[in-house]
């Protein structure tokens, strides 16, 4: 089963939305690992949340349930990635995931739908955000996928 998970603006009430949540995940036949519940269950009660697991361990899922929390609030979500090419892989799986009309992407050779309220970009993009717009700036949850210091 393949369909999108639509941010819910309708629902204010954070429990429920992760409820919303899991039962798309369940729809898609989808069990969750202890690591993903625990990650969830956190950043559904509104906390920070580092998650640090193997490949294939289901990031991917967790990042999805901030995404989907993040934009049903009315927020703004950043994934980035540590280049383009993994910049535009995940911006077409986010595309497939949430809905065209609700993922953006910033390079710097392209610009799609930057005011959406998922926004796939380099990590350089989101620093160069951050520098130019300070406190002003739309972005309020961030993923950073293979973070590199």
């Amino acid at each position: 089963m393949d369909f999108p998970l639509r941010p819910r603006p309708d629902i204010t009430d954070p429990d429920v939305l992760m409820e919303h949540f899991l039962d798309y995940a369940i729809a898609k036949g989808i069990e969750l690992y202890p690591a993903q519940e625990e990650a969830i269950l956190e950043i559904f009660s509104g906390k920070n949340v580092i998650l640090n697991t193997p490949t294939g361990s289901g990031k991917s899922l967790v990042a999805a349930a901030l995404h989907f929390l993040s934009a049903s609030q009315g927020r703004q979500s950043v994934y980035t990635c540590p280049i383009k090419a993994l910049v535009n892989e995940k911006f077409l799986s986010l595309c497939r995931d949430f809905g065209p009309e609700n993922v953006g992407m910033m390079t710097g050779d392209a610009s799609v739908n930057r005011g959406a309220p998922i926004l796939c970009c380099t990590a350089e993009i989101l620093a160069n955000i951050a520098l130019r717009d300070g406190e002003t700036a739309k972005v309020h949850d961030v993923i950073m996928d293979e973070f590199h210091y």
